[in-house]
């Protein structure tokens, strides 16, 4: 299959996150190759060439290449598709117009919370400060949209997983983590997916020292 995904060598990135857990629930075997923030391997003219955005994560294909996670997870679903491989995305149209929005979401919006609660928080222990008044505005409204898409009883968005679940619990964790009191519904819902063998994988990987870029 010949695909390699190009990650941030910190292995925090959300989004590498997200192209990672498509790859592995795929089953799919990929290589990884990690580039370097700091040292600004992503403005390498070569690498540029390949990504159009000079952003991670970047996707190879044999000679296809592509950048940005939400277009990477969209092709990775349509060229491996299901039945032959898993379903990362619901097969209920609204419902994967659901996924597709609250991935959106949490990749646009909610600022506050990503600069406040970044994944350096989650992944490398960075320390942090309580939350400002507007992270915490954003922090009531991502509890009040989890509140509406997350069933009782429920572990997963719909029926069956989906890659929103893992885009989700990331950005709910970025708070829970940090000691942020959420419903227990959520709690539960977080702690869930944080178990999955994919989640688990990227979570446990043995990180270098954390450098701020």
């Amino acid at each position: 299959m010949d695909l390699t995904l190009h990650i941030d060598d910190h292995w925090d990135s959300p989004y590498a996150f997200s192209n990672f857990v498509a790859l592995r629930e795929k089953g799919l075997p990929f290589e990884i190759k990690e580039i370097s923030l700091p040292k600004k391997e992503h403005h390498a003219a070569d690498y540029r060439a390949h990504s159009l955005t000079g952003r991670i994560p970047l996707l190879r294909h044999g000679d296809f290449w592509l950048s940005e996670s939400a277009a990477i997870n969209e092709y990775i679903a349509e060229t491996f598709p299901h039945p032959k491989f898993p379903r990362i995305y619901p097969e209920d149209l609204k419902e994967r117009a659901r996924a597709r929005q609250l991935m959106d979401w949490v990749r646009s919006d909610l600022m506050p919370i990503r600069n406040e609660r970044s994944t350096a928080t989650l992944f490398h222990g960075q320390k942090f400060e309580p939350l400002s008044p507007a992270a915490q505005d954003a922090a009531a409204g991502l509890m009040r949209v989890a509140e509406s898409v997350i069933s009782d009883g429920r572990a997963t968005l719909f029926a069956n997983w989906c890659i929103a679940d893992a885009d989700f619990s990331l950005m709910l964790n970025r708070l829970l983590n940090a000691g942020y009191q959420a419903p227990a519904k959520i709690a539960r819902y977080v702690e869930a997916n944080w178990k999955r063998p994919s989640v688990r994988e990227w979570v446990d990987h043995k990180r270098k020292e954390y450098v701020p870029y």
